[in-house]
């Protein structure tokens, strides 16, 4: 495993499952893409990452295209 913690895990699990940001922390989290690669493909900081990752927030349309363009195909 790529170094997601346990609670980031946990937070993702719980999350909303139709929240694209929930979706992409499943998807890294099952395939270990790193945090770093989403971060740099995306443009956002690695807390917006793990944010999304835990469905505390939602990407805006412009990253949910890019989102699914390069991680969720």
């Amino acid at each position: 495993m790529i170094g997601y913690s346990f609670r980031i895990r946990d937070l993702n699990r719980k999350g909303n499952k139709q929240n694209i940001g929930v979706q992409l922390g499943k998807h890294c989290i099952q395939n270990n893409v790193p945090v770093s690669l989403v971060m740099e493909t995306l443009g956002v900081s690695k807390q917006t990452v793990y944010n999304w990752f835990a469905g505390v927030h939602k990407p805006a349309i412009a990253h949910e295209l890019k989102i699914k363009l390069h991680f969720l195909q």
